[in-house]
């Protein structure tokens, strides 16, 4: 199972919640390292999402001029030279 942003905001936040609510030491320390356990991955997670759209963007683009120099191989090599 993938770990979505979303998914680990809320886990990170049922932590803190039961982190606020323990009412032993142990408890509360566990909780809190899990919620800031979960928040890195929360963090890891949307880094990745990011990532993964930017190499997107990036074949599409290449894609399309690609698909430009076949069309227009004089006109594509204008472009690519500005």
């Amino acid at each position: 199972m993938a770990d979505t942003y979303e998914m680990c905001c809320e886990r990170a936040d049922a932590a803190a919640l039961a982190a606020s609510n323990a009412q032993l030491d142990n408890v509360r320390d566990r909780e809190l390292r899990a919620e800031k356990t979960w928040r890195g991955l929360a963090e890891k997670a949307r880094s990745v999402a990011e990532s993964r759209e930017k190499v997107e963007r990036e074949k599409l683009a290449e894609r399309q001029m690609l698909a430009r120099q076949a069309d227009d191989p004089v006109e594509a090599a204008q472009e690519a030279a500005e």
